[in-house]
């Protein structure tokens, strides 16, 4: 049996003399020697820039105590990025991936004596500057040369990233001994469909001695299949049905069994190495058909179409090897609990780890994995295309067993920008750019090695060159002209048969902004809140965005305010819009979840991991039920959105009220809003005909959706006469809020009270008499009192009325 001797641990890094941890990285290990400032404070990120383009030595005693096995193998699961490996003096090889794993025999080298291992790492800038010296440079939407050295792109910087170039000894690694053979691959592909379960397990083995094989495959500790590789084979193909299991399915469109798989390798009666892990049988598919409007795109589990409701997942941290199944599953959990079914990992990051695709396939996430190409051309010469036919084969391998994994996709918008940004009259545009990986290499391992999946290739694209890349007409759509170039209520212009980027910036939250930023006093646009806005004119983009809707404040805490509803109204714009097109568009996935610094930027959580207003926002928008007011035809319907598996009956109710609460019409009527569907209602025009003073309310069961006709700059929000007390329970606060009058978007702003402080909710609307309970929920004792202080809890009137 395989024997494992883990490596991980401290080392030393050489260079500085210091302790060093793996897995981790230089910048990690100089910021615990207190050698580089942090670099996500104040313009600290500049400060350490320094570390990117250094050499790094990693290093430590190695020895293989006891009997030495047929063959003992050095494993990194990855190296970042550049490297040479030597052990004993003696060079085992060279790395230039840090998306792919290495081995390297070092039997001759095994005994009782600790030998020096050394991992000695160029810079990331030095590899990049000789291929481009051997290939030439390459168009690329930033000033770093992420796109010729296979690392994750978003450490050279991003529209919401630091540059922070890493390198280091990522991923765990360890020593292996072993006889006779080992498990070098297992490929399985697990399905389901006309209500039996299909497995097609592919095994490579590796060997040193040639002598017959055995194979077995369990499942739930129940041997479902066995064979033989004969003396000179490698690899063994077994794909047979399996009655009795149940299918996985995403979350809220059934459960998700997980049946445990193990494949033996076997010598006679002797036990030569065990690979485990869990799977799911599922049927992935996309709906790709023609029609009258273009050509659709709607994911398919089982054969039942599914509503995208995604968000883009970036790295959580800037650096990845601080990341923990913890962390993680924290993460996810917060995605489902905003009503998420669709994780995209985005194709600037990384493969992820086992710990996130396991975490999917419990949660019933999907995953729409990009391979790492984003926005750039990409050489398509050696030494790039050799890596990246190694990466993507291991990684296609590595991720086949995980149910949650429903699609590959071949990149980030390179399709689409290499013309679109005029990437292709560029210095370096006649070269080749990468389109050959997607619309040939790629495609062509998928079909080798997983062909249970559908693969696009890019997003956006809209399936060939015969239509833009970003047609909103045909399959995926990034909506980018709103908010790059015009205010958000560009999203009711277009119906896109579905949506895999958009999204709108807002501040962290408060104490995310305070605790990075020294700047006194802090104002939008004070250095070290501009050094943490690090997309294109952002915040002009801001000021623009909220000027048709909002007074554009100087006031830091008003600003803070707006624009964090600025981004909620935006994403509601669009999401409710779109969703009331269900099954014309697809599905959205919001640009992004997450964040891995302290940063302005798009995402719902921020880089500390505190909710901004965003996160709750999406929990109403991607509820299974919910209502939304839209403009049809000239007059104005309510959408009953059911992504619920029955129907959805009940009274809908439609008042016209003042903002003082006058009630100035009303009408009811009994709907039905079928499973999975979308019901529109038609409002009757003496109902929907507006003043500028009044709004619109619908309401079914516990469902409401608010609509206005004019800008809230000019809408004549009262005094809403709120009443705030504040009573202490166990592990923190519950906050009563009464309303005399209109409460339009009422915020608790939590990390105002404690940095700890959570609450369960986001901007809130209050009728005139109604009253909400708002928790707040701290490890530490919170003081009532506080909740009065400035800025804590406010109303959007009350913001409004403070402006000059």
């Amino acid at each position: 049996m395989t024997s494992v001797r883990d490596l991980g641990g401290t080392w030393t890094l050489v260079e500085k003399s210091i302790p060093a941890t793996v897995p981790g990285c230089v910048h990690t290990d100089l910021l615990n020697a207190g050698l580089i400032p942090d670099p996500f404070h104040d313009d600290n990120e500049k400060a350490v820039a320094w570390v990117g383009h250094a050499d790094w030595t990693y290093a430590r005693d190695i020895a293989w105590e006891g009997d030495v096995p047929d063959r003992v193998d050095l494993v990194f699961e990855g190296l970042d990025t550049v490297a040479t490996v030597s052990l004993g003096g003696v060079e085992l090889g060279t790395t230039r991936n840090m998306h792919r794993s290495y081995r390297f025999d070092v039997t001759s080298l095994a005994g009782d004596t600790p030998k020096p291992l050394e991992v000695r790492f160029t810079s990331a800038y030095t590899e990049a500057d000789a291929v481009r010296e051997k290939l030439g440079d390459r168009p690329n939407a930033y000033p770093e040369p992420f796109n010729l050295v296979r690392k994750m792109a978003c450490s050279f910087g991003w529209d919401w990233g630091p540059t922070l170039v890493t390198a280091g000894i990522w991923r765990p690694v360890r020593l292996e001994g072993w006889n006779t053979a080992r498990l070098a691959a297992v490929r399985p592909l697990a399905t389901w469909a006309d209500g039996s379960g299909r497995l097609d397990v592919t095994i490579e083995a590796e060997r040193v001695h040639d002598v017959p094989l055995g194979v077995r495959v369990l499942l739930d500790g129940r041997e479902i299949a066995a064979g033989d590789m004969l003396p000179g084979a490698s690899r063994l193909r077994i794909d047979k049905p399996v009655p009795g299991v149940r299918p996985w399915h995403p979350i809220g469109y059934g459960d998700q069994p997980l049946y445990g798989l193990v494949v033996e390798l076997t010598s006679g009666d002797v036990l030569l190495d065990r690979w485990e892990r869990r799977t799911g049988f599922r049927t992935a598919t996309i709906d790709r058909g023609a029609d009258a409007a273009g050509t659709r795109f709607v994911m398919q589990i089982n054969g039942e179409p599914i509503l995208a409701k995604g968000v883009n997942w970036i790295p959580d941290d800037i650096f990845p090897s601080r990341m923990t199944r913890a962390r993680y599953a924290l993460r996810l959990r917060e995605a489902v609990a905003a009503g998420v079914n669709l994780i995209r990992v985005w194709g600037g990051g990384i493969y992820e780890d086992r710990d996130f695709y396991e975490e999917c396939d419990q949660l019933g996430l999907m995953v729409w994995q990009d391979f790492p190409f984003a926005c750039a051309c990409y050489p398509e010469e050696e030494p790039l295309a050799s890596e990246i036919v190694a990466e993507a084969r291991e990684n296609v391998t590595r991720l086949a067993v995980h149910p949650s994994l429903v699609t590959w996709n071949g990149n980030n918008e390179n399709l689409w920008l290499y013309r679109a940004s005029g990437w292709d009259s560029q210095p370096g545009g006649e070269l080749s750019w990468g389109q050959g990986y997607y619309l040939h290499t790629l495609p062509s391992i998928l079909a080798e090695l997983d062909p249970s999946r559908p693969y696009q290739a890019g997003s956006p694209w809209s399936g060939s060159w015969e239509h833009e890349p970003n047609d909103p007409a045909h399959q995926t759509f990034h909506s980018w002209e709103v908010w790059n170039r015009e205010g958000y209520l560009g999203y009711l212009d277009s119906t896109p048969r579905f949506v895999a980027e958009f999204g709108w910036q807002a501040p962290p939250a408060w104490r995310t902004l305070r605790d990075a930023i020294s700047d006194d006093p802090m104002l939008p646009d004070s250095p070290g809140v501009m050094q943490h806005q690090k997309a294109e004119d952002g915040n002009g983009k801001l000021a623009r965005g909220l000027a048709p809707h909002f007074p554009v404040p100087a006031d830091v805490d008003a600003w803070h305010y707006l624009t964090q509803l600025n981004q909620v109204r935006a994403v509601r714009t669009g999401v409710a819009h779109w969703r009331s097109c269900w099954p014309h568009t697809g599905g959205t996935i919001l640009w992004q979840l997450n964040d891995l610094w302290p940063v302005t930027s798009w995402a719902a959580i921020d880089g500390a991991g505190r909710h901004k207003p965003l996160y709750f926002e999406l929990r109403d928008l991607y509820a299974p039920r919910s209502l939304t007011v839209q403009r049809r035809d000239g007059g104005l319907v309510v959408a009953v959105l059911n992504d619920s598996p029955v129907e959805w009956p009940g009274r809908l109710a439609v008042q016209r009220r003042t903002a003082e609460g006058e009630l100035r019409a009303s009408w009811a009527v009994r709907v039905t809003a079928a499973a999975r569907q979308v019901s529109i209602v038609e409002v009757p025009a003496d109902v929907s005909a507006l003043g500028d003073d009044e709004l619109l309310v619908a309401e079914l069961d516990d469902v409401r959706t608010l609509f206005c006709a004019v800008p809230d700059k000019d809408f004549p929000y009262p005094d809403a006469g709120l009443t705030v007390t504040a009573e202490p329970v166990p592990g923190g606060l519950d906050v009563r809020v009464q309303a005399a009058g209109l409460a339009r978007d009422v915020l608790l702003q939590p990390d105002r009270l404690h940095p700890d402080a959570v609450a369960d909710r986001g901007f809130l609307t209050l009728l005139p008499g109604e009253a909400a309970t708002i928790r707040v929920r701290c490890p530490a004792e919170l003081d009532p009192a506080l909740v009065k202080a400035p800025w804590v809890l406010t109303d959007l009137g009350t913001v409004l009325r403070s402006l000059p």
